[in-house]
């Protein structure tokens, strides 16, 4: 079939017979028309078989809430952010930390803190090490930003995140913090363990079909946001992990893969009140001016958990 007549019919189809015109919305009038086509074509070129169109249409049915998993597994998620990255730099607001992908594991309302947050329970501490992390946020011409709000969640040792694994407490290693006079923040937890995707699951189906692994590095999330300023999402990632540079959904990123520094030393070991090694790491967020003008906002509009 040729693209023209595969035009026409989706087009057909779409638009039909507009009953209620003052209904039509035609941003989705227009995004649906062009799916549709390009889906129309897809079947088309490929010759895909009815048995295989009405699987499609069953996965979709069954996939439910592992589309998270799914988007940034096929690598949408960080389309996304090279999107949205390229109109900033449009825009000349490039040059901040580097952005990647929120994931679907967020939710709102944690605990807020000043300056400094504990974010574990103290349950994890016979399997996991314990971890120090701090740093500044900077605003324009590298001024530190006091009161500026740093949120942050991660997985636990198990690679589990509370509210989804009902054996956590609530808001276990998640925490908003407001930084101190002099921008800074800092927080104690333990270093995550990385997840994957379920092993029955939808997602790695799809992934097993094209011959990939479901599995992340561990990592940790962040929003960073201060008045003037674009929100920040991001994550970084803990380095030597064996999916650092293989990580499914594609989030790591060159800049966010901060220095892991394990400290021994008794006198420091005493200061922070631990009877064992732990790792140190130190990261600065870098935000850039929100300007009003025709570009994607910072606060992306998504349905999140919440506590």
């Amino acid at each position: 079939m040729e693209r023209s007549q595969i035009e026409a019919l989706a087009t057909q189809f779409v638009k039909g017979k507009i009953d209620f015109p003052e209904q039509v919305n035609p941003r989705i009038q227009a995004i649906v028309l062009r799916l549709v086509t390009d889906l129309m074509q897809a079947i088309n070129d490929l010759k895909i078989t009815a048995d295989e169109y009405w699987s499609g249409v069953e996965f979709i049915g069954d996939l439910g809430k592992e589309a998270g998993l799914l988007s940034p597994g096929l690598g949408f998620d960080h389309f996304m952010d090279l999107m949205i990255e390229e109109d900033l730099k449009a825009a000349g607001l490039d040059g901040g930390t580097v952005r990647t992908i929120e994931g679907p594991l967020y939710v709102a309302g944690a605990p807020e803190e000043k300056g400094f947050a504990r974010l574990d329970d103290g349950t994890n501490l016979d399997i996991g090490t314990v971890l120090f992390m701090q740093g500044t946020v900077y605003g324009e011409d590298n001024q530190p930003l006091p009161n500026a709000k740093v949120e942050v969640w991660h997985a636990n040792s198990l690679g589990n995140y509370s509210f989804f694994d009902e054996s956590q407490t609530p808001f276990n290693l998640r925490r908003s913090i407001i930084t101190d006079e002099n921008g800074k923040y800092a927080f104690r937890s333990i270093v995550p363990l990385g997840y994957s995707v379920p092993p029955d699951g939808m997602t790695q189906k799809v992934l097993g079909a094209l011959g990939r692994h479901g599995h992340r590095p561990a990592h940790i999330h962040f929003f960073a946001s201060a008045e003037g300023y674009r929100k920040l999402t991001t994550q970084i990632n803990i380095d030597g992990d064996e999916y650092l540079w293989d990580d499914f959904a594609f989030a790591s990123r060159e800049g966010l893969v901060p220095e892991v520094t394990m400290v021994e030393e008794a006198d420091k070991l005493k200061e922070k009140e631990v009877d064992k090694p732990y790792a140190s790491i130190d990261f600065d967020f870098y935000l850039v001016k929100d300007l009003e003008q025709s570009i994607q906002g910072s606060e992306v509009e998504r349905r999140r958990a919440q506590g």
